[in-house]
């Protein structure tokens, strides 16, 4: 009876660690974690600095091989006019390795804000946003030929739940957007709604 209170013990702790440890993202209204990344044109990129200037619409997608990812850079690509035109810069996010960043700008036909790969997959785990790619489902992607470990380069198997957020100069985030669910992203309008005007 001991051992099988004991056994079963075990499987609550290691069911609660799973759930402690599910991403969560950051909620608005919290202050945004800082970071400095390079972006595709070797840029180096700081969040104090963006804000100095305006507010930040920052993002995070999975990959070029993901189609919601895609079609997410094209809309804000579309309507960055828009919201420059608000006093805003837009930061994409990715685990993604430079020469992944190339093909998605190259399917574009150009990006015209910066796109950061997160080394170390620092600024994703810094947003509450990082999950590893289970084995079953890295099984699943290799057959379609897509290869975590080349594709992400050092980062390996990991990727972002897709998340949207739109961050004040004060740092703070007025806007978030973080659902499991990778098929639903925000729309521009939504975006453009929550953009608060520049100091």
């Amino acid at each position: 009876m001991r051992k099988y209170l004991l056994t079963l013990l075990s499987v609550f702790c290691v069911l609660f660690a799973q759930a402690q440890t599910k991403p969560k993202g950051i909620k608005t209204g919290s202050t945004a974690p800082s970071f400095m990344g390079v972006d595709q044109n070797g840029k180096k990129i700081e969040l104090k600095k963006l804000l100095d200037k305006g507010p930040v619409v920052l993002f995070f997608y999975r990959g070029t091989w993901c189609p919601y990812c895609q079609k997410q850079v094209a809309s804000l690509q579309k309507s960055l006019d828009k919201i420059t035109a608000k006093g805003a810069s837009v930061v994409a996010v990715t685990p993604s390795s430079g020469e992944s960043i190339e093909k998605m700008i190259e399917k574009q036909g150009g990006i015209g804000f910066h796109i950061l790969h997160d080394d170390g997959h620092k600024i994703m785990d810094d947003y509450d946003l990082t999950y590893p790619v289970k084995e079953t489902m890295q099984k699943r992607f290799a057959k379609m030929g897509l290869d975590f470990n080349k594709i992400n380069g050092k980062n390996g198997p990991v990727l972002p739940i897709p998340a949207t957020y739109v961050i004040d100069q004060k740092g703070k985030i007025v806007f978030a957007h973080f659902d499991p669910n990778f098929k639903k992203r925000p729309s521009v309008s939504e975006i453009l709604q929550h953009l608060p005007k520049p100091l």
